[in-house]
């Protein structure tokens, strides 16, 4: 049986680039993306192959809808000149920054930042993977936790995971007669580098989130990258459209 393929969006760092190094080690071979780092991208595709797999890193401006174009034709040539196929298994829409800035001072620039980079461009994205995608695949979706619990400063940002997860609703329902199906990741505050690494290096923070949540610290990239795994797997292949939180039980 030949080993699937994902393409993970953002996987250069923290959760994407742990979230490759679980696949692999479940035996699913990579096409990663990144925007800027492409030594780091290249030390993933490094891990994977130390792993025993096979991987790829291709650039993507994720918040840039007329370069997809671009990208689909190069992971068609990448899945051809590596795998000798014409088609993928697995998307994990990934990619994406964070923005702290109260609701009354946000500018248009940064809510057009936002809604291109975590609602635009998964959209188009997997619209424009969907004919290469195998029947039977699966879309992963990441959201946050802060789409359902409220943190003063992240409107812009939690409004658009809001968004995502309709969205992955309406994916599951259109796509199911391919037997695709399509789920939400919602982690809660993890110690990375995202936002400037806020939960990971501000300890006032790192206290707050671990204090308000049920398992009593904050979420580490582990944590997530276990959780792309199993929802993955095999095992989870008669679920759809459901949103799974993994934040340790924070703000509950």
């Amino acid at each position: 049986m030949s080993r699937k393929i994902a393409i993970v969006t953002g996987a250069s760092r923290g959760l994407g680039k742990n979230a490759v190094e679980k696949l692999a080690k479940k035996g699913v071979d990579i096409i990663l993306t990144y925007h800027s780092q492409q030594d780091a991208a290249q030390a993933v595709v490094k891990s994977v192959q130390a792993a025993g797999g096979k991987a790829v890193a291709v650039k993507l401006d994720a918040g840039n809808s007329s370069s997809f174009d671009a990208f689909v034709a190069e992971v068609k040539a990448q899945l051809q000149a590596v795998w000798q196929r014409d088609n993928f298994d697995f998307l994990v829409n990934n990619a994406g920054v964070g923005l702290h800035e109260a609701f009354a001072e946000t500018t248009e620039e940064q809510f057009d930042l936002m809604m291109n980079i975590h609602l635009k461009g998964p959209f188009f994205l997997t619209q424009k993977l969907l004919p290469m995608m195998a029947d039977g695949g699966r879309i992963l979706n990441v959201s946050s936790g802060l789409a359902r619990f409220a943190l003063p400063g992240s409107s812009a940002y939690a409004i658009m995971k809001g968004a995502i997860e309709v969205l992955t609703r309406y994916q599951a329902r259109e796509l199911g007669e391919r037997g695709i199906t399509a789920n939400v990741l919602a982690p809660g505050a993890i110690a990375t580098d995202f936002s400037g690494g806020m939960v990971r290096d501000n300890p006032q923070v790192n206290k707050m989130v671990a204090g308000n949540t049920a398992l009593g610290r904050v979420g580490l990239p582990d944590d997530i990258g276990d959780m792309v795994a199993l929802m993955l797997s095999d095992e989870a292949g008669w679920m759809t459209a459901q949103r799974v939180e993994a934040s340790g039980g924070m703000f509950i």
